[in-house]
Parts: C-alpha cells; sequence; structure tokens
C-alpha cells in the first residue's frame, strides 16, 4: 500500500506493507540513523518525532504516518550538532548509539515544554537505554544545552 508523508520537511511517497513498522520503511528508505535495538520500546534508539512528538519507531506500523510529518535527527541536524558538543564536554559521547534518539527527544522537549528542569529531562529521558554513560553526564549536557539555548 501506498501511504504519503512529510519526512524531513520533504513529501515522500512510500510502498509499505500493511504490517511494516516506521523503522523499517524509513532504515530502507536509508536513513541509518534510526536504530534497531530491542523491538520492544524500551531502548530508544528507534526514536523519531511523529507530529514533533517522540515515539518509538520499532512498534509504530508505517501506516499510521500517513499525511503525518516524520522528522529523524537529519531533519535536526544543527540542532544536534550543538548538543552533541555539550555532550562531548561533559564526557556523555561515549560509543553515541543512543545519541540520535536521544537528540530528538530533547529536541520534542525543548519545542513543547517552557524551560524545562531536571524532573522534565528526565521525564523526557525515560525509555532510553544508555550502556556507556550513567546519565548524570546526559542530564548535565542537555541541562547546559538548553541553558545556552535560552541564552542566543
Amino acid at each position: 500500500m501506498k501511504i504519503e508523508l512529510t519526512l524531513n520537511n520533504r513529501r515522500e511517497l512510500f510502498d509499505v506493507a500493511p504490517d511494516e513498522m516506521l523503522l523499517d520503511t524509513l532504515r530502507q528508505h536509508g536513513l541509518k540513523s534510526v536504530r534497531r535495538g530491542c523491538d520492544t520500546t524500551t531502548c530508544g534508539v528507534c526514536t523519531v518525532l511523529v507530529d514533533g512528538l517522540a515515539v518509538p519507531s520499532c512498534s509504530y506500523l508505517s501506516v499510521r504516518a500517513e499525511g503525518k510529518h516524520v522528522t529523524t535527527v537529519e531533519g535536526i541536524l544543527e540542532e544536534a550538532e550543538k548538543l552533541s558538543e555539550h555532550f562531548g564536554d561533559e564526557g556523555a559521547d561515549q560509543c553515541g548509539f543512543c545519541n540520535p534518539g536521544i537528540a530528538l527527544s530533547v529536541h520534542a522537549l525543548k519545542h513543547h515544554v517552557n524551560n524545562p528542569g531536571e524532573a522534565a529531562i528526565k521525564d523526557a529521558l525515560t525509555g532510553h537505554l544508555c550502556r556507556c554513560t550513567g546519565y548524570v553526564s546526559q542530564l548535565k549536557a542537555i541541562k547546559a544545552y538548553l541553558e545556552a539555548d535560552e541564552d542566543e
């Protein structure tokens, strides 16, 4: 079946199976930043934005994306690069496997919550697993990123 959606601000047409997950559709389209991890919505590496909200693409049927705006990290590169600099400053950028999903969740947080505090950041990161950092350095980096963004 054919679906049409806006992917990273470009209208795209996809031919998908009725039971195909958005993760598979995007990866087949060459978007390797959308990563396969657990396939059970518990790790966060497949996170994308659908109409601005962070969703696990491993459990989101592609047909549900019909007519919606889907954003991957390629659609927020400038913002993701700024966040990545803060991750590096705090030592939170070790293997980087989880970073695209986290960047998208932070993007959604920044655009849906005014002046998010630590509790809101932790809530936004719920469901993102990172085996490298222990989360403290990520939390510091995200706080610094959000504070720096306020100053601009």
